[in-house]
């Protein structure tokens, strides 16, 4: 099919987008968009996770589960909201253990992670798209096959990825990656239920960069002020 995705990941996954279930994926949504629903994020930004981060340049994943389902908020990128929507309660954990970590006080309001995106941070939800105030409603349409395959396609073809695998829902996809060749690091979640159940003083963000330096690689600025 022609994907309006990011060239490089068009060449790797051209495979897996002429495969009967992304046909399936693609007749769905547009079944669902005839039928008047309101699918988040908008059409141009579903594959915005790719076209941010290229393969060639992907140096770090970090996996979400399911967008936004709210108005303003998803655009493509786990965790991420599109200014000026106020950062939802994970990613203001997210921000304290930056805090915490490393000491970069993210500025109030601001919750776009383009910024780490452009530098290599992969930021890849395992569902594409969500109908509007109904969280998960396409978490069955067959995304999880296409981003299984997109953590696999990494795994297998790249070496020195850093995956962050935050909850059990992330951590559930650990098998698809070779840990011969990447590193994994693991915490709880974020969110307010859990993230004093291990993700608050993880140190992730201070070990990712580390660990990029060790391979000979430039950190991630954590900092997202002036996008």
């Amino acid at each position: 099919m022609d994907v309006n995705i990011e060239a490089s990941w068009k060449a790797v996954l051209k495979d897996e987008l002429s495969k009967p279930y992304f046909e399936q994926i693609v007749y769905f949504l547009k079944t669902e968009k005839s039928a008047g629903k309101t699918i988040f994020p908008p059409g141009s930004l579903i594959f915005n996770a790719f076209d941010q981060t290229p393969f060639d340049a992907v140096k770090v994943v970090i996996l979400g589960q399911d967008p936004y389902h709210g108005a303003g908020q998803a655009h493509g990128l786990c965790f991420s909201v599109q200014n000026p929507t106020a950062p939802p309660p994970s990613l203001v954990n997210i921000f304290k253990e930056i805090k915490s970590d490393i000491g970069i006080t993210i500025p109030t309001g601001n919750g776009n992670l383009s910024r780490w995106a452009q530098q290599g941070v992969l930021l890849l939800n395992a569902s594409l798209t969500v109908r509007a105030n109904e969280p998960n409603s396409h978490s069955k349409i067959g995304w999880a096959t296409f981003t299984d395959a997109v953590i696999k396609t990494v795994s297998d073809q790249k070496s020195g990825i850093i995956f962050l695998l935050w909850g059990r829902f992330a951590q559930e996809k650990q098998f698809l990656i070779d840990e011969t060749k990447h590193y994994v690091l693991k915490a709880a979640h974020p969110s307010p239920f859990s993230a004093d159940k291990g993700f608050f003083g993880c140190g992730h963000f201070s070990k990712t960069n580390e660990l990029l330096m060790k391979d000979g690689k430039d950190p991630v600025n954590w900092k997202i002020d002036g996008i």
